[in-house]
């Protein structure tokens, strides 16, 4: 093969694969926003008469937490001013080296309760629990550390109703969010699990647990982060609901059916996206039986989370969210291209694999490959801007529907100066930021294929949204 059929070949490669990505995304927003039109339609005749009678299933809120003494006490306070019926929550306090199960103690009066404690789920040792004096709903439970999974696991051995409701420990919900993330359970009894937004909470305040001012961060990766994850929850998630292929449901925030997750063996110790993973195989399992079932990503569900502000956390965690994927989609690959699997499995399994999974070494090889050739006079100027235009530009004009749809839907962000920041986000997050993500999702695929091991990193937590008034019933030191 001459140098000329090469490069015409790395041409056509490269631009077919982002227009295929960028193409398929488009599609998924269509989807999105017809799906989010007929949702705010209902929540609008749901306005009158309210929906909620009262009579919604109780729920169990599971919360592990690992060296969270920053922000435990202003979550769990979110937790108890959730409006809904009937509730308990459980923390797990998966063997903090910091003082995450003093501060609960203090914060809550806690005090150490006999319990029976049916181990339906392998996990490590529970030491004590733990009930609030304060808070009759309240439970903590202290255990060996065995990591989020195996925390998770305890807490559905534990958990004493139908469903559980999975949070992390540093999150704040909304008060009707865990009304709206349950809803899907009552409009169809298939329903095994159901996810909500995830919402960048810096920049905004937080007092005694409830969300007093929603803000913008001012340092860049933060605000790039938001504009991030209006694209991911608001077009990426939202358009495979309706298909019945929703491949993840955050670990931030995600309500499933207890029997079913047990019957599936629970959450998967070892594995680095335990979340997702859960979710792919309840996929499958259901599919290989053939029972019918639901699950469901609602867009108005909305929880808070802290995220990196610096490039050595947000590095950490990206790494660790592609190993978690491939790892997901490794496990449950029989899902794919299976007669019985449906749009899940013929559709969006394989743009997961290739496009999530596989797509950030075409993405970073492309970007060099085209600048190399362009650079050595071996392609036009006009052949680069089309694969500029059909990488960078289609990727700006999705972050920007991203950020419409939200203003036509929820408006979380109501002034002029905060609009015009994320309008400046979605359009520079594209020149250096998501390239920057595909290199170390590129670094975490060629680590799994090389068989390094996985592991969780460190994760800096600032806590900077959460207020001091939530953190004085807390004494340190």
């Amino acid at each position: 093969m001459t140098v000329e059929n090469f490069v015409f070949v790395g041409q056509l490669v490269f631009l077919a694969y982002f227009v295929g990505l960028n193409g398929t995304y488009l599609m998924l927003n269509l989807l999105s926003i017809i799906d989010m039109t007929k949702y705010m339609q209902r929540q609008d005749m749901d306005a009158l008469p309210p929906v909620y009678l009262g009579l919604e299933p109780p729920v169990s809120v599971l919360a592990p937490a690992h060296n969270e003494e920053r922000t435990i006490v202003a979550s769990v306070s979110s937790l108890l001013q959730l409006k809904y019926s009937d509730y308990e929550i459980l923390v797990i306090n998966d063997g903090s080296t910091d003082r995450t199960l003093q501060i609960l103690i203090d914060a809550f009066e806690l005090e150490p309760f006999p319990e029976a404690y049916r181990k339906r789920l392998e996990t490590q040792d529970v030491r004590t629990i733990y009930h609030s004096v304060q808070h009759p709903n309240l439970r903590v439970l202290d255990k060996l550390n065995g990591g989020k999974a195996d925390a998770l696991n305890a807490g559905i051995n534990c958990a004493r109703y139908p469903l559980y409701c999975a949070v992390d420990a540093d999150s704040i919900l909304q008060r009707e969010s865990l009304e709206r993330v349950v809803q899907p359970f009552l409009e169809d009894p298939t329903t095994v699990a159901s996810g909500g937004c995830i919402r960048v909470a810096n920049g905004c305040r937080v007092v005694d647990g409830f969300m007093t001012h929603v803000g913008l961060p001012w340092k860049p990766l933060a605000l790039f982060q938001i504009a991030e994850y209006l694209r991911a929850f608001l077009f990426g998630r939202l358009g495979w609901s309706p298909l019945n292929a929703l491949l993840i449901i955050s670990g931030a925030f995600g309500v499933f059916n207890k029997e079913r997750v047990i019957e599936a063996g629970g959450y998967r110790p070892g594995t680095v996206g335990e979340d997702m993973e859960l979710v792919v195989r309840l996929h499958r399992l259901l599919r290989e039986a053939g029972k019918p079932y639901r699950i469901t990503f609602v867009p108005d569900p909305i929880c808070w989370t802290e995220v990196p502000e610096d490039l050595k956390t947000l590095k950490s965690q990206r790494v660790r969210w592609q190993r978690g994927l491939g790892q997901s989609l490794a496990l449950n690959i029989s899902l794919m291209f299976d007669r019985k699997s449906g749009a899940v499995g013929w559709l969006a399994f394989p743009f997961m694999v290739i496009f999530e999974w596989l797509g950030p070494v075409v993405e970073v090889a492309g970007y060099f490959f085209m600048l190399a050739c362009w650079l050595l006079g071996l392609i036009s100027t006009d052949a680069f801007k089309l694969f500029l235009l059909a990488s960078v530009g289609m990727g700006v004009v999705l972050s920007m529907m991203a950020l419409v749809l939200e203003e036509m839907s929820f408006h979380l962000y109501s002034r002029f100066s905060d609009l015009a920041m994320m309008f400046l986000a979605v359009i520079l997050e594209n020149f250096g930021y998501r390239q920057l993500i595909s290199y170390w999702r590129t670094v975490a695929l060629v680590k799994m294929l090389l068989g390094g091991k996985a592991e969780w990193g460190p994760m800096e937590r600032s806590g900077s949204w959460s207020s001091a008034d939530a953190t004085k019933r807390a004494p340190v030191g």
